[in-house]
């Protein structure tokens, strides 16, 4: 009897994984990330707790860690869609005024193509690439951001080492964009590829800000290898107006 309960037990665990069956049309890559998707616990928190993508955590986990995303703080989120990253941040930085003493802050969420509204975010289709980008949003924030954070990733090429060039140059444009519209003290907080070509990179970001952390936070999948920049203490700048 106990044989049996041990052997109906390990059945039942083994049939908790969900299998998905290749479907004609459907290449065994698209196969297998589906069934990836279906057992990922991250995108089961995301659906049970309203986040737009598993990505959420993965900003949460970063602010756990370092604490940027202060209630008032004033949040700049470059390729913002779908916007998992904003409905972190709306609620870190108390956007919607929800909690009482807590001074509210500003998120500004920029994307080349228009987002489904999020309550608490400023949402605008824009290219942060073009010449006057930084002047624009810091007209929408009416002054400089505390932090400018990126989940950006180029469009895949199939290639590893050519993906790799692309997101890090997608990287340093943002960190540039950084420059322009962070308050002195400020955050930035970007996704990289890790494979070699970023040195440069974090030497710009060394150069910039008095800490540059890589971390890999456990939201992020064991096999990718992306990782995050977590660069604090931005050396220049000062708050328009004073």
């Amino acid at each position: 009897m106990a044989d049996d309960r041990k052997r109906s037990s390990g059945r039942g665990q083994r049939d908790l994984r969900v299998r998905v069956k290749t479907a004609r049309g459907r290449k065994l890559s698209s196969t297998r990330w589906l069934e990836r998707q279906l057992n990922d616990p991250y995108v089961q928190r995301a659906q049970k707790e309203g986040y737009r993508g598993r990505a959420a955590f993965k900003i949460l986990e970063l602010d756990d860690k370092y604490r940027f995303l202060v209630p008032g703080a004033r949040v700049v989120d470059l390729g913002c869609a779908p916007g998992g990253w904003c409905q972190v941040a709306v609620a870190r930085v108390n956007a919607l005024g929800e909690k009482p003493g807590k001074p509210a802050g500003r998120v500004i969420g920029v994307d080349l193509r228009e987002v489904e509204p999020i309550p608490g975010a400023e949402l605008h289709v824009l290219d942060f690439l073009a010449d006057d980008a930084d002047e624009t949003v810091k007209g929408w924030l009416g002054g400089k951001a505390d932090v400018v954070m990126s989940d950006m990733a180029a469009a895949s090429s199939g290639h590893k080492q050519t993906d790799h060039l692309r997101i890090v140059a997608l990287c340093e444009a943002a960190a540039h964009f950084a420059f322009d519209v962070l308050e002195q003290g400020g955050t930035f907080v970007a996704k990289v590829l890790a494979g070699g070509a970023e040195a440069e990179l974090q030497t710009l970001l060394k150069q910039n800000f008095a800490k540059v952390a890589n971390v890999k936070p456990p939201a992020s999948r064991s096999d990718s290898s992306e990782k995050f920049v977590v660069a604090s203490g931005f050396r220049g700048g000062s708050r328009d107006g004073d």
